[in-house]
């Protein structure tokens, strides 16, 4: 007999609206991110096109009905070990990594960070443009709202010292004993939606990415957002100040054999060099490519 629940890989956008759908479709399921919060890099987006939406905006409360839906399991900083078995009726093994807080009594009021040393380390979801502490939360909307201690930062878990944020928890919420905890699941079904990753050494040798100005498009989505390290402010990452001249560089992985068109850079330039020109109007913009090609309804007058 086939298991009526579904297990869903990656807590992206796809894995959001794909795990939406199948409850509504009266399966149960269980979604899986390795992160420490659903919303994958989409969450990393100032705006969206062609509407120049805020990603947010429209990202935020898919999120929130995950968190609030009966039907879905949410398993953060998790990731599959194995999978056994066939269609209908598969075996998984997951691993999830310790929080060191505990989810079900952290109120997300942020004390643990506050009281939390300086001592600090690039934050990924800045791209490494900004800095976060031990105790964090990985974005403002990070769902699930539930703060995270940092094992390699942490110096209570390095060296037993410190512990200031077990003792400004009014909660009662850090838990320094918490282990990996490994989960097995019955799944009829599984959908992958396991995201990409940005390219980032490759570009160093013909396109200068190891120069500190050079940057790539999500990393200039962290610059140009309001939520970013700069807070919306366009700024140089050398010396945060403001560039008089900015050049965006389209099809790139063309110029590197790649037999296919992306689909998405023409409008995601296009998209980046209208909000560069609002929010910085005396920067000189020119944008670097082969030529226009857009899939989507009122995708091309958006170029224009």
């Amino acid at each position: 007999m086939m298991n009526g629940s579904v297990l869903v890989i990656g807590g992206g956008i796809a894995g959001i609206q794909a795990s939406l759908d199948l409850t509504e479709l009266g399966f149960k399921v269980y979604l899986i991110e390795k992160e420490p919060s659903i919303g994958g890099r989409m969450a990393q987006f100032d705006k969206l096109f062609p509407a120049n939406d805020c990603s947010l905006c429209v990202l935020a409360p898919k999120m929130v009905a995950v968190y609030r839906n009966p039907d879905i399991e949410l398993l953060t900083l998790s990731e599959v070990q194995g999978v056994t078995g066939e269609v209908g009726d598969f075996k998984i093994k997951i691993l999830k990594k310790p929080r060191y807080v505990d989810e079900a009594i952290c109120r997300g009021c942020g004390d643990c960070s506050a009281k939390c040393p300086k001592i600090e380390v690039p934050n990924v979801f800045d791209m490494n443009l900004g800095k976060r502490k031990s105790a964090y939360l990985p974005f403002p909307q990070a769902t699930p709202p539930v703060y995270l201690l940092d094992p390699d930062l942490c110096l209570y878990l390095q060296r037993q010292v410190c512990g200031v944020c077990k003792k400004v928890c009014q909660a009662g919420a850090i838990d320094f004993e918490q282990e990996p905890d490994e989960i097995e699941l019955n799944v009829g079904a599984i959908v992958v939606s396991t995201g990409f990753e940005m390219l980032g050494e490759e570009l160093s040798s013909k396109w200068g990415y190891q120069f500190k100005n050079v940057v790539n498009a999500l990393e200039y989505e962290r610059i140009i957002s309001s939520s970013g390290p700069f807070g919306g402010h366009i700024l140089r990452p050398s010396d945060e100040q403001e560039p008089k001249n900015i050049a965006f560089i389209s099809c790139i992985m063309s110029e590197e054999g790649a037999p296919y068109c992306s689909r998405v850079c023409c409008m995601y330039t296009t998209k980046n060099a209208v909000n560069t020109k609002i929010s910085s109007e005396n920067s000189e913009i020119t944008v670097f490519r082969h030529n226009i090609r857009v899939f989507g309804k009122n995708f091309y007058e958006y170029t224009k």
